[in-house]
Parts: C-alpha cells; structure tokens; sequence
C-alpha cells in the first residue's frame, strides 16, 4: 500500500486493557500505518487518555477524538480510518482469573445435566423401543436387551459430539471455529456493542447536564 505525504492510515482495535491511573496511547488503542517509521512511532506514543478513578472500569475513547488529539500535533496530517468508530477501554488492576473451585462445579453441573438431557429425550422418543425394534427387523428375533447396536449407538454419540465441537481436550481437529465458539464470539461481540453504546449514551446525557443552565 503506498503512502502520501500527510496520510496516515489507522485501524481500530475492540478492546484493549490498561490499568487504573494509566495512559492510552495511539499505539495501543490502533494499528498505524504512516508515511515513515518515524511518524509511526511518534504518533504511537501520543496519549489519547488518562484514566482517573472517577472515571469507572470502562470506557470509550472515539474516532473523532483520535483524529482531533493527531491533527492537534500534525495539523496537515490526513486520516484515514477502518474499521470500528470507537474502542472500548477495559480496566482492571490485574486479570481476572478463572476460580478452579467454580469452573469444577460447573464442569460437573453441565456434564450431568447434558447427560439426563439426553436420557431424557431417548426416554420421551421411546428410544429403548426402537433399537429392538431395529434389532428384531434385522435378526428376526425379539431381543429385549440389543446391545450390539446400543453400545455403538452410544459410542456414536460423544463420537458425534466431539467432531461437532471440532475439541478433543486441547487437540483441534482443524482450523474451522466450531458453533460454541462462533455462538461466543457473537456473544463478546453483542456484549461489546452494547457497552459502548451504553457508555455513548451516558456521556452524552452528561454533557447535556453540564449545558443546561441552572434552575
């Protein structure tokens, strides 16, 4: 991609995660492209925001506050924006992680609940049933214990279930998401959605209130 004098190209991130009481710079709120290394590396210490605590744990820094605090060092300097119009800023002292105590019991809530949802639904199609009957149709007798087709049958389904999610523990099948990671993904990116249009929302009834005159 070539380059003009002047013309800076820049693409937005998500979300990105400071501490409290720290700064934002361009760099870590975008990705550059410039006219030279130098003015990348200029531009990509320019601090956007600095955190105080009265501002919460989140917060959006916007497109149009990028390219103001850019043309207020680099008046001549044209931008040129991809992607998302705003970034949301998460703050946290350190990363959240995950309590092993809560992910067990929720690994065990959802192992035997998936299991009685499946015992459940082989019950109410009277799935018992149908495999005699599929074993009788095929032997010619009546045997009301056919487990050489409902042990595979059984086998068949976490068989299944593996391949659906495309995970063996940590070993991947290929590069495909599989639809919990895509359902997920919508997920985080609803979430996002959200929030920031949350926080717009909030800014903008603020400065509504700094305007109003006093009664």
């Amino acid at each position: 991609m070539e380059t003009r004098q002047g013309l800076l190209y820049l693409r937005l991130k998500k979300r990105i995660f400071i501490r409290p009481e720290q700064d934002v710079t361009l760099g870590q709120a975008a990705r550059l492209l410039g006219m030279t290394e130098e003015l990348e590396r200029k531009l990509g210490q320019l601090v956007l925001y600095r955190h105080r605590k009265a501002d919460g744990n989140r917060v959006v820094i916007d497109l149009l506050q990028i390219v103001k605090k850019i043309r207020e060092v680099l008046p001549e300097t044209t931008v040129e924006a991809y992607g998302d119009p705003q970034v949301l800023v998460m703050i946290a002292d350190k990363p959240v992680k995950p309590n092993k105590l809560i992910l067990i019991l929720a690994w065990l809530l959802l192992f035997f609940g998936s299991g009685l949802a499946i015992m459940n639904f082989h019950t109410d199609v009277s799935m018992r049933e149908v495999h005699i009957r599929i074993a009788e149709m095929i032997t010619g007798r009546r045997n009301e214990h056919p487990l050489w087709l409902q042990i595979p049958y059984s086998l068949g389904i976490g068989l299944g279930m593996v391949l659906f999610f495309n995970h063996l523990f940590k070993k991947r099948f290929n590069e495909e998401p599989n639809p919990l990671e895509v359902e997920l993904y919508m997920y985080q990116e609803n979430v996002n959605a959200y929030v920031i249009a949350d926080e717009i929302r909030k800014q903008a009834d603020y400065d509504q209130a700094r305007e109003r005159p006093d009664d």
